[in-house]
């Protein structure tokens, strides 16, 4: 494999097979998939790089552990402003980039998926959810419009 998938300290895995098959997977088993600050840029870096990817013919994510994903960790500090205004421009471009990308991307949702997670479940052309997975907007619950995604997502379905 070249460069492409390189990105970050092991929270996001990715395994390109010798068929096309890219599998990525959110590594975060403890804190149940939830993403860090880091780990956005690092998903919307990888979403970028199986856009221009010759080799890759589908793509699966997945979360390792019990969860799919339950988005932001809320553990971490809070963002500074500049962080959140970054961070959603980095959401941003991730929906955009998972909507522009022509390979199928398949979501294996083996547990809850909540923010990040719904809405990269929903963007995926192909969703497959576990007998006991989960979808839940959790935004509202932490005080926060669904604004990232859902205007956009909803309508689509």
């Amino acid at each position: 494999m070249s460069d492409l998938y390189q990105h970050g300290t092991g929270d996001v895995l990715t395994e390109r097979h010798d068929n096309g098959v890219l599998l990525i997977t959110i590594n975060r088993p403890d804190r149940y998939n939830s993403l860090t600050l880091p780990m956005f840029e690092e998903m919307n870096q990888i979403w970028a790089d199986v856009e221009r990817d010759d080799q890759t013919r589908v793509v699966v994510i997945t979360g390792a552990g019990k969860a799919f994903c339950t988005g932001m960790d809320v553990a971490q500090p809070d963002p500074t402003p500049q962080d959140a205004l970054a961070m959603l421009e980095t959401e941003r471009k991730r929906v955009a980039t998972m909507l522009r990308i022509e390979k199928p991307i398949i979501s294996a949702i083996n547990g809850p998926a909540v923010g990040y997670g719904l809405s990269t479940a929903l963007l995926a052309d192909i969703s497959i959810a576990a007998d006991d997975a989960v979808l839940i907007e959790g935004h509202t619950k932490v005080g926060v419009t669904a604004g990232d995604h859902a205007a956009l997502i909803w309508p689509l379905l």
